[in-house]
């Protein structure tokens, strides 16, 4: 059932566009919370927690948090960014962490005149952002210590990653075009600022659709003129169109990706949440671009 709202929603759930200097700024001043019934929004977040060794704080989770397995067991308190007051409060939580972009605002100013403390944790794709992402976490569980030792692992960890895929030339780089969904033949493909475009850069491919902002419906002259040598989706967004139906698709049966029947599916999660596994990530998709 997850799985079929994650589907039903993608589109929703990566479309937002966070600027790094707003993340920054959404975590000063934040100050630690009661930890005794802490629910997390965002599956990056929800991960984060457990990587800390903070798992058993949490008394419940959004839909979009997956990993690591002992999450699921937490109950759901909905979409993250169709969050109802009443599923969340339901749980009785001490505060909430929530990635930015989280909501809707009628619900979080709900919760706010609730008196739950609300720690919005700064979203953005790229390795700064992962930091970012850990010690906010951290300051909001007084585990700054903890908090650190982590950041700098998984920092250590995207440098190797980001070097090994920055040793394929540039005349070798694959372009690749990342389509977040297709529906009646119409795919929605991702430009610059989002999670797609920054993995794509990490990993050492180029973003065939860069020319646009966010994540966009294209004609089949775009997608023709994008040249894409590979296409990318999520293999865990639930039910949705098989590989030979995307391959079919009379513009991509154009591009070498069509000709060549180019198309790669990775975790959605691992590839897009930009959370600790990020170098996982990388690691996996510069493999299954170039091999090695």
């Amino acid at each position: 059932m997850m799985m079929m709202t994650l589907s039903r929603r993608a589109l929703m759930a990566l479309a937002a566009v966070s600027a790094l200097a707003t993340s920054a700024a959404l975590a000063e001043g934040q100050k630690p919370v009661d930890t005794s019934r802490l629910v997390s929004i965002g599956g990056a977040v929800t991960e984060i927690v457990y990587a800390l060794g903070e798992g058993d704080k949490l008394i419940a989770r959004d839909s979009t948090s997956f990993y690591p397995h002992e999450a699921m067991k937490l109950p759901d308190v909905g979409y993250m960014r169709a969050l109802s007051p009443e599923g969340v409060l339901s749980v009785n939580p001490s505060a909430i962490l929530m990635i930015q972009g989280s909501g809707p605002k009628e619900t979080l100013d709900v919760l706010s005149k609730a008196s739950v403390p609300l720690v919005t944790i700064p979203e953005g794709y790229d390795k700064d952002a992962i930091i970012a992402k850990i010690k906010a976490v951290g300051t909001a569980l007084n585990v700054e210590d903890k908090a650190d030792d982590l950041a700098a692992k998984v920092a250590a960890d995207v440098d190797v990653a980001q070097a090994s895929a920055a040793k394929i030339p540039e005349d070798k780089r694959k372009r690749v075009l990342f389509v977040l969904t297709m529906q009646n033949g119409k795919i929605m493909a991702a430009g610059q600022h989002t999670a797609a475009d920054g993995i794509l850069k990490m990993s050492g491919a180029i973003n065939a659709t860069a020319a646009f902002h966010g994540y966009k419906p294209l004609n089949d002259e775009t997608i023709i003129e994008a040249k894409p040598d590979v296409i990318l989706m999520m293999r865990d967004n639930g039910p949705g169109v098989s590989d030979a139906e995307v391959l079919a698709n009379p513009a991509i049966a154009l591009t070498p990706a069509g000709k060549n029947r180019a198309l790669i599916r990775q975790s959605g999660m691992t590839l897009l949440g930009f959370g600790p596994r990020t170098a996982e990530a990388i690691r996996e998709l510069s493999k299954a671009l170039y091999g090695g």
